[in-house]
Order: structure tokens, then C-alpha cells, then sequence
């Protein structure tokens, strides 16, 4: 009873302390509100139009930037649907079989009525050990977690939760909101930080929060923008994380561009087809998260083509599977479905370009 004892607390102090960073952006959201609101607005601004201005639109960007963090924090990461988990009869039949070559035989054999087409490096099915399931196409298991996450992004400390799938667009919208609101501060704190240096400031415990907070919100933007920059890229180029740092491995090749659609579709798979929608803290993401389409060529200038990618892609193609079983939206089906080029350009030039091409081919993963 004693290790099991011993292992309950470690984890249960553990989970106390993954909370630790989020309760510092606690803190300090409550302390910059306190010194902007009180120590700002109301005690040192002495024009009432200026005080207002700033006081309303200072509440609007708090309550966004609150709401978003909210999302991203206690929205659970999907999991992958019980197709994907291994019955008790394929358990046991996978442990039954020692060697490597012949447990893969039977984990193609589950996997080809799955929309699955990504691979490991070394071009075997991607399995889950510890879940005892076949990964759907962009799923990795969290060692913090201790599960599977569909279209992980990575796992982040400061929201004590997994960013995925099911809250992706939160996250970004956290960003976006969080940076808001330091840039805000920084812009209308700027002028009552030059007095403070100028002695323009009445001598009073105000002028040390007018200080301090132009300095936190100033760095915080910094760093807020680096982050929403590089996200914003990944979203343009349809790649998480994970994706940026190794690229999908596909039944041609490893393809860094395997998932991307074009600008306009990646950006809509992530926040929707509903623009009114997109800048609010409400689930719009298309898709299920189990699978995926895919452009099996590279039309990224960085990387060249890949040579074995036509005739791949024409067989994957052939034997392409609508999944899942639930129908889609009318918004959702129509990302999801095979188009002659996935380019941001609709031109019938492109259109022929595209269709001339027998490099070009599409695989259908709706």
C-alpha cells in the first residue's frame, strides 16, 4: 500500500504545482487591473472624456482577454474516437505476437478501414502503447496528460492544459487578446510614464504603479508578439507545433506541406466559415479532429516536390474512405473534400495549371 500511497501524493502534488504558472498570470492580470483602473485612471488622469475613453475600452479587451484564457484553460483536449481503440480481442491477439513485423501486420489490418495516412520515420503504424490505440493523423500522447490529444499543438504550462483540437482557436484568440492588452496599457500608460521621469506626477504610491506597469506590460508584449507571430504562421500554413519541429511522415515521404490546403481553407479549418464568429471564444473549428484532408504535394517554394509523391498519392487517392460515420456540416464537407488544387488562388488558370499537372493529386480524408 505504501508505493501506491507514495505515487497518489507525488501526483497529487504534482497537479498543485502544474497550477503554480497559472496562478502567477492570475496574479498579475489582478494587479494590472487594480494599478490601471484605480491607480491610473481614476487617481492620476484628470480629464473625465480621457478617463471614460480609456475605462471602457480598457474593460472590453479585460473581458475578452479573460473569457479567451478561461477557454483555453478548462477546455478538455479531445481524445480520439473508440474506432480508433484496439477491441479486447485485437489486444490480445497484438500480445500474443512477439515479433514487430507481424504486430504491424495486424495493425494494418485495423488500420485499413481508419482514415489514417500518416506514418512513424521508419514508415510503421503509429500506435499508442499506453492508450492501446491507432493514433488518428496529427494525434500525439501528452506525457503530462498521460493521453492521446487530437491535432496536439503542444502542452502549456501557463494554461495547465494541452492545446489540440478542441482548443486551438482559444488559444490563438488568447494571443491575440492577451497582446491586445498589454499593447493598450503601453500606448495610453506612455504619457503619464514621461511624467513620472519629468516629476510631472503628484508624489503618491500611484506613480510607482504607473511605473511598473508600462515596464510589465511593455515586456509582455514582446514576448506576446514573438509567440502570436509564429502561431499565426503555423495556422498559415496549416502545421502544429509538433508538425514544425518534425514533419509528418505520409505513405510517400515525410511532407511538410502534407496537411496544408491553401491560406483562406487553413485559416477557416481553424476558426470556421463564420467570420462573426471568429473573433469570440466559441468552438467554430471544422473538422472532427480524427481526420484530416491532405495535399500530398508540396506547393511550399522552400521545399522541391517530391518525385515519389504522384503515383503514392493517386493510389492513396484510390482507396480514400469518407470517415466519419456522423454526417458534417455543409461548411465542413465542403473543406473537406478533394478540389483539383488546394492554392489560394480559385483563377481557372491555377484551376488548369493544377489539372495539368499529374504531379498534383489529392487525397479525400473526410
Amino acid at each position: 500500500m505504501a508505493p501506491s500511497g507514495s505515487r497518489s501524493v507525488r501526483k497529487g502534488c504534482q497537479r498543485v504545482l502544474y497550477w503554480v504558472p497559472v496562478l502567477f498570470i492570475a496574479l498579475i492580470l489582478a494587479w494590472s487591473y487594480y494599478a490601471y483602473v484605480l491607480q491610473l485612471c481614476i487617481e492620476s488622469i484628470d480629464d473625465i472624456g480621457e478617463k471614460v475613453i480609456y475605462l471602457l475600452v480598457y474593460h472590453v479587451i479585460f473581458i475578452m482577454f479573460v473569457w479567451t484564457y478561461w477557454q483555453t484553460i478548462f477546455t478538455r483536449p479531445m481524445n480520439p474516437l473508440k474506432e480508433f481503440h484496439l477491441s479486447h480481442s485485437d489486444k490480445e491477439l497484438l500480445q500474443r505476437e512477439d515479433r514487430g513485423e507481424s504486430q504491424q501486420e495486424i495493425l494494418r489490418r485495423i488500420a485499413k478501414d481508419l482514415p489514417i495516412y500518416t506514418r512513424t520515420n521508419s514508415g510503421a503504424i503509429r500506435f499508442c502503447e499506453r492508450c492501446q490505440l491507432l493514433k488518428p493523423d496529427r494525434c500525439h500522447h501528452c506525457s503530462v496528460c498521460d493521453r492521446c490529444i487530437l491535432k496536439m499543438d503542444h502542452h502549456c504550462p501557463w494554461v495547465n492544459n494541452c492545446v489540440g483540437f478542441s482548443n486551438y482557436k482559444y488559444f490563438m484568440l488568447f494571443l491575440a487578446y492577451s497582446l491586445l492588452y498589454c499593447l493598450f496599457i503601453t500606448a495610453t500608460d506612455l504619457k503619464y510614464f514621461i511624467k513620472f521621469w519629468m516629476n510631472g506626477l503628484p508624489d503618491t504610491q500611484a506613480k510607482f504603479h504607473i511605473l511598473f506597469l508600462f515596464f510589465s506590460a511593455s515586456m509582455f508584449s514582446v514576448s506576446l508578439a514573438s509567440l502570436f507571430i509564429y502561431h499565426c504562421w503555423l495556422v498559415c500554413k496549416n502545421r502544429s507545433t509538433l508538425e514544425a519541429v518534425r514533419s509528418p511522415v505520409f505513405r510517400h515521404g515525410t511532407d511538410k506541406n502534407g496537411f496544408s490546403l491553401g491560406f483562406s481553407k487553413n485559416f477557416r479549418q481553424v476558426f470556421g466559415d463564420e467570420a462573426k464568429y471568429w473573433p469570440v471564444p466559441v468552438f467554430s473549428s471544422l473538422g472532427d479532429g480524427c481526420s484530416f484532408p491532405t495535399c500530398l504535394v508540396n506547393l511550399d517554394p522552400e521545399q522541391p516536390s517530391s518525385p515519389s509523391g504522384s503515383n503514392t498519392a493517386t493510389n492513396a487517392a484510390a482507396e480514400g474512405r469518407h470517415y466519419p460515420g456522423k454526417p458534417l456540416r455543409d461548411s465542413q464537407s465542403r473543406l473537406l473534400v478533394s478540389t483539383p488544387s488546394w492554392t489560394d488562388s480559385d483563377s481557372t488558370a491555377e484551376r488548369e495549371k493544377g489539372a495539368s499537372n499529374p504531379g498534383l493529386t489529392i487525397e479525400h480524408e473526410a
